[in-house]
């Protein structure tokens, strides 16, 4: 069950998000925004004249930003690649730089990944490191495909689950979703002692942080769904 009292859900406005995402909320409320629909480009596309794109591509749009300059870069929003460019880029040069800036994300993402035994590595010395007098172990723990949490436990087989969405973000955050998790091992329900355990993460105000910057970037993007994320 969601849990809407968890130090999670806190007003996303009271912090500076702008610092901790600020390729997610570029272009949000300017031109690039109001026209995005007119400038979607997807790999479906095929326009007359200019290069052809590969026919693997992975889904991806890209953004025209009058405030960019030079600058482009490639993100992952929601599942979907974004390329942002700048507005005077033609569409030639916006052709020729898709494959580039796609091959490189995906490189980069690769990188990132972090395999199931990463994260049953990490949960046992975060137990040893943060909750030393927890007995309970868990079974497993791996990735799965979630988008309306960040993890899950089941206390009867002890297995947690951790989002997918998570697979690249910053150590502290995964970290502060494992002891959370690792918590309702032995405390099932979002109760003051479960509080008292999870205070025990010296990074909890920062992965809060973190995470509600992540959600509200997605649902200021124009066609996002919208997320309201948790533990449980």
């Amino acid at each position: 069950m969601k849990d809407s009292n968890s130090p999670i859900h806190r007003d996303p406005d009271k912090y500076i998000q702008e610092l901790i995402f600020g390729d997610i909320f570029e272009g949000v409320g300017e031109k690039a925004v109001r026209t995005r629909q007119a400038r979607t480009t997807t790999r479906s596309t095929n326009l007359s004249g200019l290069p052809s794109l590969p026919a693997n591509l992975p889904e991806f749009r890209v953004i025209r930003s009058a405030r960019r300059k030079r600058g482009i870069s490639a993100i992952r929003q929601n599942g979907l690649i974004e390329i942002h460019i700048p507005e005077k880029m033609t569409r030639r040069q916006e052709r020729e730089i898709i494959p580039e800036m796609i091959g490189a994300l995906l490189r980069r993402e690769a990188k990132l990944k972090r395999g199931n035994e990463v994260l049953e590595k990490m949960a046992l010395e975060l137990l040893e490191q943060h909750l030393p007098d927890f007995h309970e172990r868990p079974a497993s723990v791996s990735w799965r495909s979630m988008r309306e949490r960040w993890g899950s436990c089941t206390t009867i087989d002890r297995t947690i689950r951790i989002s997918d969405r998570l697979n690249g973000a910053p150590e502290y955050v995964l970290a502060c979703v494992l002891i959370h998790e690792l918590i309702h091992l032995r405390i099932a329900d979002h109760s003051e002692a479960f509080y008292a355990q999870l205070a025990r993460f010296p990074d909890l105000a920062r992965a809060e942080a973190w995470l509600e910057g992540f959600e509200a970037g997605i649902q200021l993007l124009p066609d996002s769904p919208v997320l309201n994320s948790s533990v449980d």
